[in-house]
């Protein structure tokens, strides 16, 4: 787990990641609301692996973002608390020190399984037709997201380095 040693630094870093989800989003909002959804941003869920301060913004990432489905208030909260419980079910991945591997199941699951308790209201659409279309369209991402991991995890002894390097310019 990489640790900021100042609460600005988390805080730049956690605006940082909000301002990435929403741009991802924006980018790929043709293909991310509605019954099939390819969300590649949710593939910054796999950050809590390394960041557990990011759970919450990456909630609130999800809220915000919904504001660009117009699926209404059910759907806004309803992606504020997946990416929660998203991002925190990553994060014991870590806590558990199981393989980093189940970050793919958690990031299908979660959303693939939550979401649809509303939407399917929303779109008048079956539970089951909408869960599994959710998560054959939240599989890019989760791979995405676990691949990510990877790759920040072999860079982790540089970037802590870099990090406490960085944050002693800062005082």
């Amino acid at each position: 787990m990489i640790k900021f040693e100042s609460k600005t630094t988390t805080l730049t870093f956690s605006a940082i990641v909000i301002a990435m989800y929403i741009t991802v989003m924006y980018v790929t909002q043709s293909f991310a609301f509605g019954a099939y959804q390819i969300r590649l941003a949710t593939s910054l869920y796999a950050l809590a692996y390394l960041f557990p301060f990011l759970i919450v913004p990456l909630g609130l990432s999800n809220f915000l973002s919904n504001f660009l489905g117009g699926l209404g208030i059910h759907d806004i909260i309803g992606g504020f608390i997946v990416g929660i419980v998203t991002s925190s079910a990553v994060y014991l991945i870590r806590r558990f020190n199981l393989p980093k591997v189940l970050i793919v199941p958690i990031i299908i699951l979660g959303p693939g399984l939550i979401v649809p308790i509303w939407l399917s209201i929303i779109l008048n659409i079956p539970y089951w037709l909408l869960a599994l279309n959710l998560c054959i369209g939240q599989t890019v991402p989760a791979v995405l997201g676990y691949l990510l991991i990877k790759i920040l995890s072999k860079l982790g002894s540089d970037t802590k380095n870099t990090v406490k390097e960085r944050e002693s310019y800062d005082e």
